[in-house]
């Protein structure tokens, strides 16, 4: 941050990457979803920025109207203030300075994870310049007809005293009661019965509803029944809305609290009662139990109707209810006058433009999802009722319902006011603004244009937009995704992203979504201090493919810490192994005649192409693999081992030393996006370097085919094969690694034994041996191990290693014991009796007793054969 590095300008000579942060809530703190959303956005800006791209990740915070305003409310109450007592202005105040004071945290915090945002335009969707393109923007949808205000039935939270749009509300299955109420028949001893969820809304019952196409009811048409308690007289009515095998056919219609009894209410001309109160209590329309809270009046009525005789039974029930996303409270369905934008026409340009693939998903499975939910989109409410937030900009000045104006001010409004009802004398007193906020999400579909001043502005925009990738989550596609593609092609005529990369959601080991309600969600700052930012960064790289849900465990970043170290350890070897006043100069010019320096370049130019092409399909956890293979397994485990001098007293010579640094300076460059610390803090001490050296802003790895030579990796795969081989040998013999061994090889051809024979010093190197005899004409000697590498046969002499009667003894009677024991195991599952009746687990074990039983026979029974 003080060298810049981070920070983009306009400059036409370099090809802009953008990333815009998906931004948090202002107030918010880190949790482990935005641990794993900006890690993925920093190591995709991190490698553009190598790539010599003007990398530019715009951070920012969103205002968050009900999380923030519900904090603002609570932190009142506790200091005995309600929001009710307040003036707007007063409690914007209290806003403005929670705002202040919990603001931004969220940041601070990304930037101890090593966020490489550009700090300098860290955004907010409440300041002076963003609220003024929001609101411009409703204006402007108002202006072209696609914003209208109208009553209609929406998701109401009797909490946070608030409409919902539909994708605000959850949607979970509960436990809950079926009440079967009987209504009498108008003029008759007879009833109908109706079975409902919610017996607390028969108060506003305005009709019952049967199928004109059942002939159970037919004796129904035409008729009035009277609802239970309230003795109001209600028609039934015919609509084929009804399902016919549901209960007894009969529905009961309540208007104003039920999105398609709503419907049939518009249909049929129906009386609309609203008999709940905007905090979920009853209202006076609904005559009974005023001022009650709903669950209260649903266990008071079913008593009530159960002593009137209505209540015919209750019934446990399995149903899904409607949960406000942010308060986590059951929504109400709720007639109201709110506003709504247009969706069909805006949605268009957005759906064709996913589906096409000019905007790509990864993974492109989302698709589905998506296109099901734009061909079925509907019109978004977007008033909320809440001070904290962007104002309406709409204008009232009489009591009709199309008695106002949209304007961006007040001296605007009242021109407009006065020539639309045609009164001249009209005062700027006489005008009332609009008491509701737009929905969050008004504001931050604006986002990747509004960051650049889009609105206003050209230069940036122009530049800047459409961005690169956007990283996000899945369960915010319509909220967000789908909104800002809207907006791209409403207002810049251009997509805002040409990529969607879906994170999946963080779990706990038990599969729970984590949050902190549930006390699952360990403190990122915590594991950061615990295991270093890059190994959590690392742990958590390692284990989410694009899409999939992470099951974490602190564990993987534990794995990350211990990656650290051996990078470091390496590292300082190879620092302890350098000769003091000797200025080394890193080098990718190897040695061409030591076939372990061709095989680890080929090794690294290799990965840069693998890693190349999972960044471009957005498989950034396999890139990661990729590069932890080539750092811990090739370069630490075996080239780094092959480099040691012979005796611990000598150093490195100069050139080897050279070569060395050279290579880890490659690996570096590979791991800067996914652990940038340890990369920069190694980087700058392999050489001295200038700010404009800095490992951050250098260049992303070439690959080059001439060093990618598949037969120099072949072969030293094969030489790897046949250490390993080595090894096992020892450890099944029990012969110690210092213990030299006699080696014979015999080869497939006599040029892989020349092959094996120029660079048999790595063999020598590895293993304590006493001779090395590598010829395709080779006899296998009498009592021995052995083992195949890629067809080439490996034998060790045990004469004078081990007592070859005593290891013959040993292993016969192993295999004497286990035809034993299989003897009993083939019994049981020979046994029809057995296997018909035990349990499925219990048979399959023991089959899986007599699969590895059988295995290890074999392998005895083979290595008896090397005595022959």
């Amino acid at each position: 941050m003080e060298q810049d590095y981070f920070h983009s300008e306009v400059d036409h000579n370099k090809e802009p990457f953008t990333i815009v942060i998906p931004p948090p809530n202002v107030t918010g703190v880190l949790h482990m979803g935005h641990m794993l959303n900006n890690t993925i956005q920093d190591v995709l800006t991190r490698r553009a920025r190598m790539q010599g791209f003007n990398a530019c990740w715009v951070p920012g915070t969103d205002h968050a109207s009900i999380a923030t305003e519900a904090k603002v409310v609570r932190k009142l109450r506790e200091e005995g203030i309600k929001k009710s007592d307040l003036s707007r202005d007063k409690f914007l105040e209290h806003a403005w300075e929670w705002t202040h004071k919990h603001g931004g945290i969220i940041l601070e915090q990304l930037k101890k994870l090593g966020a490489s945002c550009d700090w300098d335009r860290t955004s907010f969707t409440m300041d002076e310049k963003y609220s003024e393109s929001v609101i411009d923007t409703f204006i402007d949808l108002y202006s072209k007809g696609k914003i209208y205000r109208g009553a209609r039935m929406i998701n109401w939270d009797p909490a946070a005293l608030t409409a919902l749009s539909d994708e605000e509300v959850i949607h979970k299955e509960v436990s809950s009661k079926l009440y079967h109420v009987r209504y009498q028949i108008v003029g008759s001893d007879d009833f109908v019965t109706i079975a409902t969820t919610r017996p607390e809304t028969i108060l506003g019952d305005t009709a019952v509803c049967i199928n004109p196409n059942d002939e159970r009811n037919t004796h129904l048409h035409d008729k009035n029944v009277i609802v239970p308690l309230v003795n109001r007289e209600v028609p039934i009515i015919l609509d084929d809305y009804v399902d016919m095998e549901f209960g007894t056919g009969c529905l009961k219609v309540t208007p104003a609290h039920d999105v398609n009894d709503y419907e049939l209410g518009q249909k049929h001309n129906l009386d609309t009662i609203n008999m709940m109160n905007a905090d979920g209590t009853i209202s006076e329309e609904g005559e009974l139990y005023i001022g009650m809270d709903r669950f209260e009046v649903r266990k008071q009525i079913a008593k009530d109707l159960e002593e009137a005789g209505n209540l015919v039974k209750i019934e446990d029930y399995q149903n899904k209810v409607g949960y406000s996303e942010r308060t986590d409270v059951v929504i109400e369905p709720r007639l109201s006058l709110q506003w709504w934008v247009s969706m069909k026409e805006l949605a268009q340009p957005a759906l064709e433009n996913v589906m096409n693939d000019n905007i790509q998903f990864h993974p492109a499975k989302f698709k589905n999802t998506y296109r099901h939910w734009m061909e079925n989109v509907k019109d978004w409410c977007i008033s909320r009722q809440l001070w904290w937030g962007h104002r309406i900009p709409a204008f009232y000045y009489g009591e009709g319902d199309d008695d106002f104006v949209v304007a961006k001010t007040l001296e605007e409004a009242l021109e407009a006011a006065k020539q639309k009802c045609g009164n001249p004398n009209l005062q700027a007193s006489d005008l009332k603004q609009d008491e509701d906020v737009l929905d969050t999400w008004f504001s931050s579909w604006l986002w990747p244009i509004s960051v650049f001043d889009g609105f206003y502005t050209e230069e940036e925009v122009d530049y800047y937009y459409p961005t690169n990738d956007l990283v996000t989550a899945p369960e915010i596609m319509f909220f967000w995704v789908a909104r800002m593609i809207i907006a791209g092609y409403e207002y810049r005529g251009d997509l805002p992203f040409r990529n969607v990369y879906y994170t999946g959601i963080v779990r706990d080991k038990l599969g729970r979504k984590m949050s902190k309600s549930l006390g699952n969600s360990p403190d990122p700052l915590e594991l950061i201090a615990e295991y270093g930012a890059d190994g959590v960064r690392m742990g958590m790289l390692f284990s989410t493919p694009a899409g999939n849900d992470l099951p974490f465990d602190p564990s993987i970043c534990e794995q990350g810490k211990k990656f650290s170290n051996k990078i470091w350890n390496a590292f300082r070897f190879l620092t302890m192994n350098m000769e003091e006043g000797v200025e080394y100069q890193p080098t990718t010019e190897i040695d061409n005649e030591n076939l372990v320096d061709r095989w680890m370049m080929a090794r690294i130019h290799q990965t840069i192409k693998e890693v190349d092409e999972d960044f471009k399909n957005y498989k950034l956890n396999d890139a990661l693999k990729k590069v932890y293979s080539l750092i811990w397994d090739d370069f630490c485990d075996w080239y780094i081992e092959l480099a040691k001098p012979d005796t611990y007293s000598n150093k490195f010579d100069v050139e080897k030393m050279n070569i060395a640094l050279g290579m880890f300076e490659q690996l570096m460059k590979l791991l800067h996006p996914f652990m940038p610390f340890i990369s920069e803090e190694i980087w700058q001490y392999i050489q001295g370097r200038k700010p404009e050296e800095a490992l951050v802003i250098s260049e992303w790895p070439e690959y080059n085919s001439s060093f990618d030579v598949q037969s120099d990796v072949d072969l030293f795969s094969t030489i790897q094969d046949m250490v390993s081989s080595l090894r096992n040998i020892r450890a099944e013999m029990g012969v110690s690694p210092k213990e030299e061994l006699e080696v014979l090889i015999k080869t497939t051809s006599p040029e892989i034994a020349d092959q094996l024979t120029a660079n048999q010093w790595i063999l020598t190197k590895l293993q304590a041996l006493k001779s090395l005899e590598i010829s395709a004409n080779i006899t296998k000697p009498g009592a021995c191990s052995s083992a195949i590498v890629n067809g080439n046969e490996i034998y060790v002499p045990l004469e004078g290693l081990i007592d070859v009667d005593k290891e013959i003894e040993r292993i016969n009677s192993e295999i004497s014991r286990i035809e034993g024991w299989l003897k009993g195991i083939n019994g049981k599952l020979n046994n029809k009796n057995f296997v018909n009746n035990a349990p499925e687990a219990v048979v399959q074990n023991e089959r899986n007793k007599k699969r590895d039983g059988e295995a290890n026979l074999a392998k005895l029974k083979e290595q008896l054969k090397d005595f022959e």
